[in-house]
């Protein structure tokens, strides 16, 4: 401050945020962590589905030539809230899913911080996860969101909805 001019406003260096300076994660190693996400997934969801009854119901369906769209759209509802149960510790811990983690890479905001919960989970992941229940539409959507990774910028839709990028961890 000017001692000459006391309304002066205070001056101080602008310091870039270090979002930039993050090294992004490559294509190949976000296709296994996700890989590893749906195994674990899976590893958990398919016992349910014997148990529950939904392999039975959907083959009793086949054979009739019916298609239980109710059954599988609630099932998928499961599906994604058993996702985000397995998936809540990691991410509200420091953006990373069980498979990231293994890959040591994070989903940051743009700014290159950790997002904040609602962000990965509403924005990010049930965009992503849940636009798959919307029967025909929701596999174009969902097919759109995976190659937008080809761009130079390496984010797929639901990064863009969400404001987030991948990155290499350390």
């Amino acid at each position: 401050m000017d001692p000459q001019n006391p309304y002066q406003s205070p001056q101080s260096p602008l310091i870039a945020p270090n979002g930039g300076e993050q090294e992004l994660a490559d294509r190949g190693i976000r296709l296994v962590a996700a890989i590893i996400d749906g195994v674990i997934l899976m590893v958990l969801l398919v016992p349910l589905m014997f148990i529950g009854g939904y392999m039975d119901a959907v083959m009793q369906a086949a054979q009739t030539g019916q298609q239980p769209y109710g059954l599988q759209i609630a099932w998928g509802v499961g599906a994604l809230l058993l996702f985000f149960a397995v998936q809540y510790l990691p991410l509200s811990q420091n953006g990373q899913t069980w498979g990231k983690k293994v890959m040591k890479i994070k989903i940051v905001d743009q700014d290159g911080n950790k997002p904040d919960l609602v962000t990965l989970m509403g924005k990010r992941y049930l965009f992503q996860n849940g636009i798959g229940l919307i029967p025909c539409l929701g596999g174009l959507i969902s097919l759109v969101d995976v190659l937008m990774i080809f761009r130079q910028d390496r984010r797929c839709l639901h990064d863009q909805i969400a404001g987030t990028r991948v990155v290499v961890a350390r």
